[in-house]
């Protein structure tokens, strides 16, 4: 990537837009600074570049295709291949499926976005290592909502994504595909992606199991980002044993991803925490979580059905209260506008100012795309772009700064909660599934199918609790999911209550019919 000197005309505009202006002098003095940091960066080029996770060429040629007609019967496909790992190991024999934000070298990585066609990562997230080293078989990428900002299914390229259960209905978002292909029995377990319930939510509307871990406990190396305070990866499944199994080989520090600060360097089995039983443990019916002005009362009855469950099966169940989860959603917005300003128009997708790995084979594909083709962006990062610019111009540092500190208030509300309760339940989603968008709708109408179902779960990628979506009922065809959440680093809690649930209930087991 060549870096060209500027001129004294460049100079002076910068400094018009960056709200200064320049005497001849400074303008001489400053042009011939920024010139000669340009050709030290130049110098840069033959010092090659440390990349841990660049697999050799022979791996960077995999194949694969992306199925059509009734072999991608709900569009859930984005690429189908075959890379296994190991003969032996705990995963062995298990088809995992990649949402397709993540990093699978010599595999096309679209992002659910027409802009980045053409880009091959080069790379294997470090989560893929994992699951390849543990025996497991990749078996392709899911589709996910356009740059991941949808929690419907209706803004993926090339076609939407439908619901395994009825296709007239979304499957929910980001982690669409991901969902649909463990649901629909395609692939044995995936790996998903969250910055505002984007695994739980397709997991509760298509019936399986999806886990946002604690933040930082499974390593976010090789995965697009939205925010790097928000970014959470993974696993989803048909039970929660599966789930926790696959936790177990995914998590854990990797030294190369700056959100692992709290991560503890020696973590327990989660599958082991599985057979412990419900005894002694206390949970929470979180107030706040029902009653939402779109909530619809099949799915808040639904949920405190299962509660009740959960207290027949040996639970402790009592109603508590966390006034501020009401405010959690407007905090993952503010949040969510600065970071994509930051990473889609700033930083060039990956942010900044953090150690970590940086992708630059992504970085540079990514910069000459956005200015090529940034009309192809989706609705909602335009309307976010421009928002943050906006505000940007509004001293937004101080406002991000501000909301940055809230999300340390909204954390130590929910652990004075956890001082009473171990684990809160409440509806993942507030709505049942939503019926498919036409592509002819009004943009206003599919913007609000988007975004009308994260009331509960934005809030906990802003705290960084872990959160589990439990199937737990259906209205009709229609699966409803229960979202248990804990204390942080206690999933294997959250995977103790959903395995003993699930053995006791067979309807929340919600294969397709």
């Amino acid at each position: 990537m060549q870096i060209p000197s500027p001129t004294i005309e460049d100079i002076r505009r910068l400094a018009h837009e960056l709200n200064f202006e320049l005497d001849d002098e400074e303008a001489a003095l400053f042009t011939a600074s920024a010139a000669g940091l340009a050709g030290e960066l130049r110098g840069f080029e033959g010092i090659e570049e440390h990349n841990p996770l660049r697999v050799d060429a022979a791996q960077r040629e995999r194949g694969g295709a992306r199925p059509e007609g009734d072999e991608n019967r709900f569009g859930a496909w984005a690429w189908k291949v075959s890379v296994k790992g190991r003969p032996t190991g705990p995963l062995a024999g298990k088809r995992v499926v990649l949402k397709d934000n993540v990093s699978l070298a010599g595999v096309p990585l679209h992002n659910g976005s027409a802009l980045l066609q053409g880009f091959v990562p080069e790379i294997d997230a470090t989560v893929v290592t994992r699951l390849l080293d543990a025996g497991a078989e990749i078996v392709g990428k899911a589709v996910c909502e356009n740059f991941c900002l949808s929690g419907g299914s209706h803004t993926s390229f090339p076609e939407p994504v439908r619901n395994p259960h009825d296709p007239a209905y979304m499957a929910g978002g980001s982690s669409s595909g991901s969902a649909v292909l463990v649901s629909s029995e395609e692939a044995d377990l995936a790996v998903g992606g969250d910055q505002g319930g984007s695994i739980r939510m397709p997991a509760s509307w298509c019936g399986i199991v999806g886990l946002k871990p604690t933040y930082g406990l499974v390593p976010y190396t090789g995965i697009l980002s939205l925010d790097n305070t928000l970014d959470h990866t993974g696993p989803m499944g048909r039970t929660a044993a599966d789930v926790a199994q696959m936790l177990d080989v995914m998590a854990g520090r990797d030294g190369l991803d700056p959100r692992q600060g709290e991560t503890p360097f020696e973590l327990p089995s989660f599958t082991a925490e599985l057979d412990r039983g419900l005894a002694g443990l206390r949970i929470g019916v979180l107030r706040e979580g029902f009653g939402w002005s779109n909530s619809e009362q099949a799915v808040d009855d639904c949920v405190r059905r299962a509660a009740e469950r959960f207290a027949a099966l040996g639970a402790t169940v009592s109603e508590v209260s966390v006034p501020m989860h009401l405010h959690g959603g407007r905090l993952m917005g503010a949040l969510l506008v600065e970071g994509t300003l930051r990473h889609f128009a700033r930083d060039e997708g990956l942010g900044a100012g953090w150690m970590g790995f940086y992708d630059t084979h992504f970085l540079e594909f990514y910069a000459e795309a956005r200015r090529k083709h940034g009309q192809q962006f989706p609705a909602s990062v335009k309307s976010l772009l421009l928002t943050g610019a906006w505000l940007e111009g509004k001293s937004f540092g101080v406002i991000g700064a501000r909301t940055q500190n809230r999300r340390r208030t909204l954390r130590a509300a929910y652990d004075a909660a956890f001082a009473e309760v171990d684990v809160l339940i409440m509806p993942t989603t507030p709505i049942l599934p939503a019926e498919m968008p036409q592509p002819d709708a009004p943009l206003a109408l599919r913007m609000i199918a988007a975004g009308n179902m994260t009331a509960n779960t934005a809030a906990f990628n802003v705290s960084g609790h872990p959160a589990l979506s439990l199937p737990c009922g259906r209205e009709g065809a229609l699966p409803i999911g229960a979202m248990l959440v804990g204390r942080h680093f206690e999933d294997g809690t959250l995977l103790r209550a959903a395995h003993a649930y699930s053995d006791s209930n067979s309807d929340s087991n919600s294969n397709l019919d």
